[in-house]
């Protein structure tokens, strides 16, 4: 298995990397609505469109949820380590 590992703050994203990554989903899916970056922005969640979204995560690496995980064809953001496990062996743990 492959792994890469890139720090968003060194190496931003592009749009074009985000809009891959989202493979046509919602940006909200990839935004970290928890982050203190976001609480301090002051911005109501409901209000953001996908673009307001993707222009937040451009210019604020903080707001992409982490770790971005992408595994064959799919991408997981913000998984944990129990979820990314059960992902790369095919089982859940109880």
């Amino acid at each position: 298995m492959e792994i890469n590992e890139r720090d968003f703050f060194k190496e931003p994203l592009t749009r074009q990397e985000i809009n891959a990554l989202l493979q046509g989903k919602p940006a909200s899916g990839m935004f970290s609505f928890k982050s203190p970056s976001f609480k301090t922005l002051g911005l109501k969640q409901e209000k953001l469109k996908d673009d307001d979204l993707i222009n937040l995560m451009l210019k604020e690496p903080r707001l992409i949820r982490r770790p971005i995980v992408k595994i064959g064809g799919k991408v997981y953001f913000g998984a944990d380590v129990k979820i990314l496990g059960e992902i790369l062996t095919g089982r859940k743990e109880t």
